[in-house]
């Protein structure tokens, strides 16, 4: 039997470079339109989640750019963009944000059930502060991705388990690639920075309280709005 190469790419990255080909023969020129979101999620029998995270891609390097209630349009390409690695070397693609979303919601929640139930009052009030830090901030900030980790980080530390702490550090790593960054970026303002504040006040008052439950539910709550806002359509909020 011949040995056949394994398909390793994130299925983002594979519909990303198939958009690519479709662009690189000239069916799209620079400056038209895509087909709609949902007629690509059709015809490449994938979801739109998975698409939008490949235009988000194509958009990082420079292949198309994404205006929110007009469409996705193709731009002049000014350098050749791959998604091997130096030397071609290849590499795999970072995951995609709603992957990341995905694994943060299946281990979040736990971590804060865990601080809420042995957090100390030194702890809780490191937790209070990156919350503080986030309501001064502007959704303008550049800060405000720092405070937010901080938040995130002082839940894991007040968990009491390390070694979910460094899961964490993990996560937001790949929470801070591009990909992530450029998808955030098409969706968040003032209005989207404030509701994630309140949010964020809930799995602090819940993990103040021991209630484990509650610090559960608000911190899926939290992700699972951040998800629903990664879906909405490019020109809503």
């Amino acid at each position: 039997m011949p040995i056949q190469s394994i398909e390793t790419r994130r299925l983002y990255r594979q519909i990303a470079d198939q958009i690519a080909r479709v662009i690189d023969s000239g069916e799209y020129r620079p400056g038209e339109r895509l087909p709609a979101e949902r007629a690509l999620a059709d015809q490449l029998s994938v979801s739109r989640p998975t698409v939008r995270e490949a235009l988000i891609a194509l958009e990082v390097e420079g292949r198309v750019e994404i205006r929110g209630g007009a469409g996705v349009f193709v731009l002049e390409r000014a350098s050749e963009h791959t998604s091997s690695g130096i030397n071609g070397t290849s590499v795999t693609p970072m995951p995609g944000p709603f992957e990341i979303l995905a694994a943060r919601d299946l281990i979040e929640p736990d971590v804060a059930a865990l601080a809420a139930k042995n957090a100390t009052p030194a702890k809780i009030t490191a937790i209070a502060d990156a919350l503080s830090d986030m309501v001064v901030c502007s959704a303008g900030d550049n800060r405000r991705l720092q405070y937010d980790r901080q938040f995130h980080f002082a839940i894991a530390e007040a968990s009491g388990n390390s070694a979910l702490a460094l899961v964490m550090q993990a996560l937001w790593t790949t929470r801070e690639q591009p990909l992530y960054l450029c998808l955030e970026d098409h969706f968040h303002n003032e209005h989207v920075w404030q509701r994630a504040i309140l949010e964020h006040r809930e799995i602090l008052e819940a993990i103040k309280a021991g209630d484990t439950k509650a610090a559960r539910a608000a911190m899926h709550r939290h992700l699972k709005n951040v998800r629903t806002r990664f879906v909405s359509n490019w020109q809503e909020p």
